[in-house]
């Protein structure tokens, strides 16, 4: 009986040949494989320790968030015990003070009743005489006071001191407080479907579904996923959109495309592309598009509705009448594609601090930059990732009144402050907000965060408390679909640009409607997806028009007054807006990945 060792030794040595053969094959093998597979797995197992390690980064964080809001908790439980305990004293002590003043005065009446008595028996007990006829006469005088002084015979308080403590709804509240949210999905696994893979019509709103599997391919059942969607242009440029979550493990990915032409769709899971991502993707004009529909499905081009030629306000703002046709309002430009500094990829946000600097939320690049009024780069900051003090994917960028940056993360789902040197301060709005797209500060110093995923408008102090919310989705009056930004005018009214309302609403801040204009459409007054909004010095308010590509100004009251000329270096998709602190127009060109600055008469 041989040992597997032995037995291997002694079929080598009869069969030396095939021995050489199998050595030689396995040091080809090795020679082949080595180079690749090593350093596929070695790449494998570093994404996945970094996705370890944020993993880890997130519960600390978490744990973090956790600590600190029942320590607030506890705070605010101490000080109702303490304010209960305060009313309980006062209430009492009011209560006490009358009883005992009642109390004091019956035992004085009592008193002198029983001496003026006891008196009057002794007058009467003793011999008549002058002197005493007088005393007796003084002592009825007496007691005839006394009856009159009408002392109070009935309570003058009550004993009612009750303690209502509503704790049930408390205690429920509390066992439901907090939630850990998380999926199983993972990209690798997961799908997407619906016309809008393939083509979409210019200017038409397309659709996509995403539905989110586990590593086995089983079908996840819960929402909050981490989503991002993009549809890139041939120049690299980046269309915008709107991803619409169900909460069933499915996902809805709305955008509309302003022009014709081949692009390129990448749908993200957890920052992987997902199956089939990125996907080729042709848009046409309406009418080449419905007469291929048409096509397909067997009937005549002449059932359908004719289509009709764009007007030329969707495709810039009308040209003045000047000797030179090419002249417009354009100060300079600043940017070009790319990760360098005075470069960006999907600029979103734009502010201007009172001190003369620009800044730029560069989404794709993970920072903010910033820039003096007259487009000289002075430092950015920002560390990608989803830790406190980093940059998912910054969206909306504002300034405090103090200096400080904040800066809303649409991926990590909260919203950041640093200092006005970069360095991280704070977070609010972590466990509330879905998606925050853009930033302002009111006239109170509170920040407003304007939740695209949510539709919902966030007020909070700096501090982070929520002060109120409004907002939900729909097409009403008080409701949203996909709000992006905000500005606040000199009443300290919210004024909100609507996108797929297309249209633009004010505020007061406890969220009633003061204000709506604007309708879908490309004449003036009219939005295709309004983007950034300012207020100037007079309240009149300037709109980014994102699906036509143009600034539009109004009055405070909605009409329309006039374009910022911008034919000479057309927009497009803009994004963010703001005036600068020497009057300028400052708009995010997010198609054209740069920023532009405009003159703009007050």
């Amino acid at each position: 009986c041989y040992s597997g060792n032995e037995i291997v030794k002694r079929f080598l040595k009869r069969h030396t040949g095939l021995g050489r053969k199998l050595k030689k094959l396995l040091s080809i093998y090795i020679e082949n494989t080595h180079p690749f597979i090593l350093p596929q797995i070695s790449d494998v197992l570093s994404f996945v320790k970094e996705i370890l390690q944020q993993l880890t980064n997130q519960r600390a964080s978490i744990e973090e968030d956790i600590q600190s809001s029942f320590e607030d908790l506890h705070k605010q439980l101490d000080v109702r015990k303490s304010v209960l305990l305060m009313e309980l004293e006062v209430t009492y002590g009011l209560k006490q003070k009358v009883l005992q003043a009642q109390i004091d005065s019956l035992l004085r009446g009592e008193g002198d009743i029983t001496t003026t008595c006891t008196q009057a028996e002794e007058a009467l007990a003793g011999d008549p005489c002058v002197a005493s006829l007088q005393v007796e006469r003084e002592l009825w005088e007496r007691l005839g006071e006394l009856a009159g002084l009408g002392l109070p015979c009935q309570p003058e308080e009550n004993d009612q001191l009750d303690l209502v403590m509503e704790t049930d709804g408390l205690r429920k509240s509390i066992h439901n407080l907090g939630t850990i949210v998380t999926t199983s999905a993972v990209a690798s696994q997961s799908e997407a479907m619906g016309a809008g893979l393939e083509q979409c019509i210019v200017g038409h709103p397309a659709s996509v579904t995403i539905v989110t599997r586990d590593k086995s391919g089983g079908a996840c059942k819960s929402g909050n996923a981490i989503l991002s969607a993009e549809v890139f242009t041939p120049d690299g440029s980046i269309v915008d959109g709107e991803i619409v979550d169900h909460k069933n493990g499915t996902y809805e990915f709305v955008y509309t495309v302003p022009k014709e032409g081949d692009f390129s769709l990448a749908l993200r899971l957890y920052d992987q592309h997902i199956k089939g991502s990125p996907f080729k993707l042709t848009v046409t004009k309406t009418l080449e598009a419905e007469l291929d529909v048409a096509k397909r499905r067997g009937k005549s081009p002449g059932q359908k509705k004719k289509g009709s030629k764009r007007a030329s306000s969707a495709l810039g703002t009308p040209r003045r009448k000047t000797q030179n046709p090419i002249e417009d309002d354009l100060i300079f430009r600043i940017g070009t594609k790319g990760r360098n500094k005075g470069e960006f990829t999907n600029l979103q946000g734009v502010a201007a601090s009172s001190n003369g600097r620009i800044l730029i939320a560069d989404s794709n690049n993970q920072c903010v930059q910033i820039f003096s009024n007259e487009g000289e780069f002075k430092s950015r900051f920002g560390v990608r990732g989803r830790s406190p003090g980093q940059l998912q994917r910054p969206t909306g960028v504002a300034v405090h009144p103090s200096g400080d940056i904040i800066i809303a993360d649409y991926d990590n789902k909260w919203v950041s402050i640093f200092s006005c040197e970069g360095k991280f301060k704070a977070k609010l709005g972590s466990g509330r907000l879905m998606g925050p797209k853009g930033v302002s500060v009111d006239q109170n110093g509170h920040v407003i965060v304007v939740d695209n995923k949510a539709c919902t408008v966030f007020i909070f102090q700096l501090t982070g408390k929520l002060i109120t919310k409004f907002g939900s989705r729909g097409n009403g009056d008080k409701q949203f679909a996909g709000p992006h930004f905000a500005a606040v005018n000199k009443n300290n009214e919210i004024i909100v640009t609507d996108f797929h309302n297309h249209s633009v609403k004010v505020f007061t801040l406890e969220g009633e409607l003061v204000l709506k204009f604007g309708s879908n459409g490309e004449g003036n007054g009219q939005f295709n997806a309004p983007t950034g909004v300012a207020v100037d010095i007079n309240g009149n308010i300037i709109v980014a028009d994102w699906g036509n590509s143009r600034i539009q100004v109004f009055d405070g009251s909605g009409s329309f007054l006039s374009y910022i000329n911008t034919s000479a270096d057309p927009l497009y998709g803009p994004q963010g807006l703001a005036l600068t602190s020497d009057g300028h127009v400052v708009v995010a060109d997010s198609g054209n990945h740069c920023f532009k600055v405009y003159r703009y008469l007050q």
